[in-house]
């Protein structure tokens, strides 16, 4: 009897239109991929609908999961399984899953402490209690392998080990209950990616000494990743997140213009926009006699920190923000905050580069099907280049020579000069010179000198000033292969080889000392696509995503999105080509992906098409940055 009720809550679980009570007609029925663990009950009426599970699917499906109450006389073991799987509902305070705790435990239990990935839902099996020698205590143990943990400020870490647990249960009544409660939820990935999104707050970035040499000014938003439920009132939520200050992973390099202690004027307010997609949000008095200029950056962290929520693919047209008694802080429209958007870093790029088999610089627009050379020095013949970088705005461009050793800075322009040498490597040879550089949207070029006698990261202040070294942390025996800047110049990705294995780290950049002597260090370094035991070739495609061309312990070579907090993105994996040895991407999704392949030389991705070469001999694509 027992085992029977557990398999039937196994497969139940409830569909209802929101707002409903019960099933009625028609339903969607949502089994295997969207439900993950069972289909709903079975209605007796109305119609069957197909639910696609694509991604996109999964945010905007009306189905909605909810648990299953503890039937009479369930064992230890059942008891946990049904917890669990009350747990995975879309309950907003888990009023369900709370059926299954002692009273004591329910005043204990914090659903939000954390959340614990795994692999896939845990093992559960009863242990026998020592202590227990009246019967009324039993101990279940939970067990699976956990790859990543959302702490309390929703930010995800990932985290892989072996996991095991232990709830403890007695007897209330006649009934089992639980009375140690693990912390947080425990979910399989499966679960976790039904239930969370991933949303960008943003802040500001703390330029220090860099921020008079900016060519952004101090309006730089930095995107800060974190998880919310898809469901459960996203836009309080996301809203809150912001509010709270960004995660400690990012904190020391950002700031946020909201006053501290600045929260929803009601803690029970649900925020919601309008019908034009504007949201209004009144904060408490701490934010009462904020200035004009600060309450617009205030806004315009919350714009963009909103913008996807939206219904449908309308983003957030404005925000107000009010004082505790509903008069106006101030409004910013999603045209004025232009000013602050992070395009303007990232910039708008008209094309794509790469260097041809005369070690020539060329480039290719969207509607070209043949590169050109780039106007200037480094579009000419016997320019001699291994590999180039574009700035933001495609004005400059570096270029660091094919045997490594010699960086050099021009104009994109026709009159332009090659000039003089802006930095030597003293390597010897290509593998240990100069990385290919790297420039963020601030003006900034950045390289790695691979010389093993003296390796070192650089940055040079507006391409061709002082060469400032920067401080990393230890890499244990690794060296620096590769390097991409982001445009918020916040934060750096790097390919770290050591021990015969290849990673892409993120680290943060912070910024300390004067401008006339900047002291700039890489802190924080973090595994960024942990699934990966060797990574190839990535680029940024996101202000919080790159993607990546890798291979798992089985060897063969994926291409796929990762966002900068370690976890996997929502977009959907891209068929990549044959042998990725280099890849270039844009910040702007709708920008076609370029390419360096083994067989194929230059290939490229236009929007609904196959990959296609563009170049046979080419090498080392990129998109400005």
């Amino acid at each position: 009897m027992g085992a029977d009720r557990a398999d039937r809550r196994r497969f139940s679980r409830r569909a209802r239109r929101p707002g409903g009570r019960g099933l009625s007609a028609p339903v969607l029925l949502a089994c295997g991929a969207l439900l993950l663990s069972g289909c709903a009950s079975m209605p007796d009426s109305g119609d069957v609908r197909r639910v696609d599970s694509s991604p996109r699917s999964d945010v905007d499906s009306q189905v909605r999961v909810y648990g299953v109450s503890p039937g009479k006389g369930e064992q230890p073991a059942e008891l946990v399984s049904g917890f669990l799987e009350a747990t995975t509902s879309d309950e907003e305070n888990f009023g369900t899953a709370k059926e299954y705790l002692t009273k004591s435990a329910i005043k204990r239990w914090q659903p939000f402490a954390a959340t614990t990935v795994l692999e896939q839902a845990p093992d559960v099996r009863v242990e026998t209690d020592p202590g227990d020698r009246d019967g009324s205590g039993k101990t279940v143990v939970l067990s699976g392998k956990r790859i990543a943990v959302v702490d309390d400020t929703h930010a995800y870490k990932p985290d892989e080990q072996p996991y095991e647990e232990r709830i403890h249960l007695t007897l209330s009544g006649s009934e089992w209950r639980i009375d140690g409660p693990p912390r947080g939820l425990i979910l399989g990935e499966s679960d976790f990616q039904r239930i969370y999104r991933s949303v960008n707050k943003y802040y500001f970035a703390d330029l220090g000494p860099d921020a008079e040499e900016s060519r952004a000014g101090d309006n730089v938003l930095v995107a800060d990743p974190v998880y919310v439920r898809r469901r459960i009132d996203p836009v309080t939520a996301t809203v809150k997140a912001l509010l709270d200050g960004p995660t400690g992973w990012l904190e020391p390099v950002v700031s946020s213009s909201f006053p501290r202690g600045a929260a929803l004027g009601s803690p029970g307010e649900r925020l919601s926009l309008d019908d034009s997609n504007a949201l209004k949000i009144r904060l408490n008095d701490r934010a009462a006699r904020i200035s004009a200029p600060r309450c617009a950056r205030m806004a315009a962290q919350t714009l963009f920190t909103v913008q996807d929520l939206g219904e449908g693919s309308s983003q957030v047209s404005g925000v107000r923000l009010e004082r505790q008694n509903g008069s106006e802080l101030c409004a910013l429209s999603s045209d004025g905050a232009r000013a602050y958007a992070p395009d303007g870093v990232e910039g708008h790029p008209r094309h794509q580069y790469f260097v041809d088999f005369e070690h020539r610089m060329v480039r290719l627009s969207d509607d070209e099907e043949r590169p050109r050379p780039v106007p200037g020095p480094f579009g000419a013949d016997g320019a001699g280049l291994g590999s180039v970088a574009v700035s933001r705005d495609e004005r400059d461009v570096a270029g660091v020579t094919a045997d490594g050793q010699s960086l050099y800075v021009s104009e994109l322009a026709a009159a332009a000069e090659r000039g003089k040498v802006r930095l030597r490597s003293r390597g010897g040879s290509v593998e240990h010179g100069l990385t290919a550089p790297s420039w963020d949207g601030l003006g900034g070029l950045w390289v790695a000198d691979r010389d093993p006698r003296q390796p070192r990261l650089l940055r040079l202040r507006g391409g061709t000033g002082p060469a400032d070294e920067v401080a990393l942390p230890r890499l244990d025996g690794g060296r620096i292969t590769a390097l991409r800047v982001s445009a918020d110049g916040s934060r750096i990705a790097m390919l770290v080889k050591r021990s015969g294995h290849t990673t892409l780290r993120l680290g943060r950049i912070e910024r300390r000392g004067t401008e006339a002597a900047p002291k700039l260090s890489v802190g924080a370094l973090r595994a960024v696509a942990p699934k990966l035991e060797d990574v190839d070739t990535f680029s940024w495609a996101g202000d919080s995503r790159l993607v990546v061309a890798g291979r798992e312990s089985d060897g063969v070579q994926q291409l796929q999105y990762v966002e900068t907090d370690g976890s996997p993105s929502n977009v959907p994996e891209v068929p990549g080509p044959n042998g990725v040895q280099s890849i270039g991407a844009s910040e702007d999704q709708t920008r076609p992906l370029i390419a360096e392949t083994r067989e194929n030389g230059i290939v490229r991705l236009l929007p609904n098409t196959d990959w296609k070469t563009v170049d046979q001999d080419g090498s080392g694509p990129v998109y400005p940055g």
